[in-house]
């Protein structure tokens, strides 16, 4: 499923719905163009509310994304993260280089 994304003022977030492997990697780089094609943009926040499971590739397109918003002067929020997507955050040490934000 393609994410979802929304802009309200200057965040512009992505909501990812189901596992976020290597087969969602076009639409994801879609939804990720679309917020960076976007000026009023200054922040961009990965929604992970409805994420079960990530996988090594989803890292690199988050480390991607990160690296392209940096170049466009734009921050990157990881929002709404469950346990489980955390635990794979904090092995890759992705706490130490994203604002990360856990899940209510």
């Amino acid at each position: 499923m393609r994410p979802i994304v929304k802009v309200e003022g200057s965040v512009g977030k992505m909501v990812l719905i189901g596992q976020f492997d290597f087969n969602l990697h076009k639409e994801f780089r879609q939804a990720s163009q679309e917020l960076l094609d976007t000026p009023d943009v200054q922040e961009i926040q990965v929604d992970f509310d409805q994420v079960p499971f990530l996988d090594s590739s989803a890292l690199g397109m988050l480390l991607l994304l990160k690296e392209r918003a940096a170049g466009q002067k734009k921050t990157m929020v990881l929002v709404n993260c469950r346990e489980a997507v955390m635990q794979v955050f904090e092995i890759a040490c992705f706490n130490k280089m994203f604002t990360i934000r856990p899940a209510a």
